[in-house]
């Protein structure tokens, strides 16, 4: 068996900016750090009472560092973590518009990137002309990207837009042609940021399929998104981010699961003080639950309950509203106590409310409850993923397949014979 080919290779690489100062740099002041850090004591180049950051020393803030991983032949790396993790910096050095501090990258085969909004781009230039401009940064010859180029216009959906010039389009049209260039003209490595958020939902389906297939044919991509969903869809390994540090590599499931488990909420009840509680002038909480309603496992078969003690503070009835969250951080349904039966509102004064969520409904899974309360038809506070429960897989029985379904819901659907 053929050993896959590494066309991606980042060896101890790491980037550092200088901090918006005006003070000389000085060789002593690395000096000076370069000796406390052998004796294990703290950076004296740091002001007094300014606070220890792991990415900051002296001057100097690192955006990312000692950076190891490589990329196979066909395979599609997904890049995740939080915003300032150090995503984007990363794909600056893969693109070669910026240069590591330290450390080595060795990429084979023509690399073709959609960073931002316009990069690569020549605002003055028609879309047409632009065409042309990225297909000769690739190396590709004028009768190469004349083959390409109706798939392009075709696929961007400007073709009315074409010979405008770039500074007269809109963000999204920008982003539609950036991807359609980046994607169509046969780059060996593709490289994606997470501007494909900007298109709308028919443009972002249609570049996942692109992207989708792209891969199978063979091609390199590496891929920066926050939608977990779309990464679990397209990513055979994923790379995990923080503080400008690998936090964790590896098969696609275990990172997304262990990234979303970092965040998340694990209590099963909370209570406030009145200090403390989610809420304004006209509504506060006081305390949330969740529990099964028999037993003490969340299980498919049980039906869960959950109760919310809220002040309503005003002199008008309020509603609560509830929000079941899955752990792609993907809102499953909404639901109110008006539309539950509590027409008239809860009135002026203290309340306790329950709602039953019923029994084969959701699939083995961390979920996450969010809690509101509105009044007049108006949204007056959210409390976002206040509590959380997860939902053990059902008993087996039989012999039908009892692995872990796909989707959302486990709905108990009935099913029966015909009979002649």
């Amino acid at each position: 068996m053929s050993v896959p080919k590494t066309v991606v290779q980042v060896q101890g690489v790491g980037k550092r900016y200088r901090l918006g100062t005006i003070n000389r740099e000085q060789f002593t002041d690395d000096f000076k750090a370069w000796v406390a850090k052998l004796r294990g004591k703290p950076d004296p180049t740091i002001p007094i009472g300014q606070e220890v950051d792991s990415q900051r020393i002296g001057e100097h803030f690192w955006a990312l560092r000692d950076i190891h991983f490589e990329v196979h032949e066909g395979e599609v790396l997904g890049i995740i973590g939080r915003n300032g993790a150090g995503k984007s910096t990363l794909l600056k050095l893969l693109s070669r518009i910026t240069l590591p501090t330290e450390g080595a990258i060795r990429m084979k085969g023509r690399v073709s990137a959609l960073l931002e909004v316009g990069t690569g781009f020549h605002p003055e230039l028609s879309g047409r002309d632009n065409i042309y401009l990225n297909g000769a940064i690739l190396g590709m010859r004028h009768h190469e990207v004349d083959a390409k180029m109706d798939e392009i216009i075709a696929f961007s959906g400007i073709k009315h837009h074409v010979d405008t010039p770039i500074k007269r389009y809109s963000s999204g049209m920008r982003v539609r042609l950036g991807f359609a260039v980046a994607a169509h003209l046969e780059p060996e490595i593709l490289i994606i940021d997470e501007v494909l958020s900007v298109g709308d939902a028919e443009f972002r389906r249609k570049s996942m399929g692109k992207m989708k297939a792209t891969a199978q044919s063979g091609r390199t991509e590496l891929f920066v998104s926050h939608n977990m969903t779309a990464v679990r869809s397209l990513c055979s390994r994923v790379l995990w981010m923080e503080n400008g540090r690998v936090r964790m590599q590896g098969p696609t499931e275990d990172v997304v699961a262990a990234y979303l488990g970092q965040y998340s909420s694990t209590a099963s009840e909370v209570q406030w003080d009145a200090a403390n509680a989610p809420g304004n002038d006209k509504a506060r909480l006081s305390y949330m639950k969740v529990r099964p309603s028999e037993g003490e496992q969340f299980r498919w078969e049980t039906a869960i309950d959950v109760e919310v003690g809220v002040e309503n503070l005003s002199d008008k009835g309020i509603h609560v509203t509830l929000q079941v969250v899955n752990a792609d951080d993907l809102v499953i349904f909404t639901t109110n106590s008006h539309e539950g039966g509590i027409r008239g509102g809860l009135e002026p004064g203290t309340h306790q409310v329950q709602c039953r969520l019923p029994a084969h409904l959701f699939n083995a899974g961390e979920l996450r409850l969010g809690v509101g309360v509105s009044q007049n038809g108006k949204m007056q506070f959210q409390a976002e993923d206040v509590v959380a429960f997860t939902v053990k897989e059902p008993v087996r029985e039989g012999t039908a397949w009892q692995g872990r379904r796909k989707g959302m819901f486990r709905l108990s659907i009935p099913w029966a014979p015909l009979t002649a």
